[in-house]
Order: C-alpha cells, then sequence, then structure tokens
C-alpha cells in the first residue's frame, strides 16, 4: 500500500541548481512518484535535467504550462513527447483547438515514433488565485464552477486530466468521471504556511477529496531531511487510504 501511495507523490524541484536538483532527486528517488520540473530550473538546465533526473531512475511531470497558438503547442509537445516526460501541461485557457492539436500531435507522434504517451494536463486556475483575482480579470462566478467548466473543456479536447485545487476536485469527479487525471499542487501538510498560495489543502484532505497526485515542493525539498519530509507526507496519504 505504501509504494502505491508513493507514486501519487511529486515533488516540485523549484529551484535554479542543477547540482541542488540532481542531490535531491538522487536522496528522493526511492521515497516519491514523480518530480516537477518547471520553468525556473528548465529555463537554467534545460532538457538535461529531465534527462539527468531520468537517469537517476525517476520519472517527470514537466511543468510549463504551454500557452500558444495551437501549432506552436503542439509543436512543443511533441518534443516533451520525446523527451520521455510522463507529465506535461497546457493552459486550458489557450482554447479547445489548441488543445485538440496538442492530444492529436502527442498521439501521432507516439504512435509513428514507438514512444510512451505522456498524460497531458490541462492547467485550470492557478492555485495562487481566488474568485477576487479572477473577478479582477473579468470571470464571474464562484472558482469551483469556473474550474469544472475548464476541465470539461480539456476533456473534450482530448485530454488526460487537469491540474486544479484540491477544493475543487469532488465537483470535477462528478463532472469528468473517475478515470479523469486530477493532479493537485498547493497542498501543505499540517503546520506548515501556505506561502503565495491561496487555495490550499494538507495531503490527507485531498486523499480524503479524491486526488490521484499531489504535487509538494518547499515542505520537502527545504526540509533539513527531505527524505524523511517525503515519507512523513506519504504517511499521512496512507493514513487517510
Amino acid at each position: 500500500m505504501t509504494s502505491e501511495i508513493r507514486q501519487r507523490l511529486i515533488v516540485a524541484l523549484d529551484l535554479a541548481d542543477p547540482a541542488r536538483a540532481r542531490t535531491l532527486a538522487t536522496r528522493l528517488a526511492p521515497e516519491v512518484g514523480m518530480f516537477k520540473v518547471g520553468k525556473q530550473l528548465f529555463v537554467n538546465a534545460g532538457p538535461d535535467v529531465v534527462r539527468m533526473i531520468q537517469d537517476l531512475g525517476g520519472e517527470v511531470f514537466l511543468d510549463l504550462k504551454f500557452h500558444d497558438i495551437p501549432n506552436t503547442v503542439a509543436a512543443a509537445a511533441v518534443e516533451a513527447a520525446r523527451l520521455g516526460v510522463k507529465l506535461f501541461n497546457v493552459h486550458v485557457s489557450g482554447g479547445l483547438e489548441m488543445m485538440r492539436q496538442t492530444a492529436a500531435a502527442v498521439e501521432e507522434v507516439c504512435e509513428k515514433e514507438g514512444l510512451r504517451r505522456p498524460s497531458v494536463l490541462g492547467v485550470t486556475v492557478l492555485t495562487s488565485l481566488d474568485a477576487s483575482d479572477l473577478e479582477s480579470m473579468g470571470v464571474q462566478g464562484a472558482v469551483p464552477a469556473h474550474v469544472v467548466r475548464l476541465a470539461g473543456m480539456a476533456q473534450e479536447a482530448g485530454l488526460a486530466g487537469v491540474v486544479c485545487s484540491a477544493r475543487e476536485v469532488p465537483d470535477i469527479r462528478r463532472a469528468c468521471g473517475d478515470s479523469f487525471l486530477l493532479v493537485t499542487p498547493g497542498i501543505r501538510p499540517a503546520g506548515q504556511q501556505a506561502g503565495d498560495q491561496k487555495r490550499v489543502m494538507t495531503p490527507g484532505d485531498a486523499v480524503r477529496a479524491g486526488i490521484d497526485c499531489i504535487v509538494v515542493g518547499r515542505p520537502i525539498t527545504g526540509a533539513d531531511d527531505p527524505a524523511a519530509a517525503a515519507r512523513s507526507v506519504v504517511a499521512e496519504m496512507a493514513a487517510v487510504f
């Protein structure tokens, strides 16, 4: 059971130093299911940091949140598939056609080149945003309703799932079903500061809500003993399972 739950934990390597990323990946690969590589680390180290994590036995969630015209995003998605990442994401707000072309391009290149097909996720509403932020951008109504609309668009376009706050998971489950992959950032173990996140939840509560995978960064990577911190998060999840 613990091994299965461990696969649901994604550690965010939100840092600039590739050497530090290697140290963390080496220590944490036996403890977690995946590593998230975001903009800061990828811009600093490029695709080599993904290959480095893979060489250490780790899986990668490439968190670059592609958002551009359909052809540009589809072309970037093809390269993500060739890189061998397990997950990558695009912004749902890029529109149905962008997501459709991306899903189709990934399926085509994987079939043609014999690649493992990565799961493409749609980013709904960032966990650093709340209702007042959306209102300032002209989005009316409650956050959960807006997130569910975006999740439905992602599913219609053929994406595997979405990135969302754990608070919206029950609503998305009802709308999109149990097979739709839900990945939740903004996770903070009990007693941890929320930092720049607004819609947060503990690992245990996220499991109760029905997540597939959680993303945890600073509470693990900034700990004195990152491996012990990761095991603590897994234990909190396991207690609920």
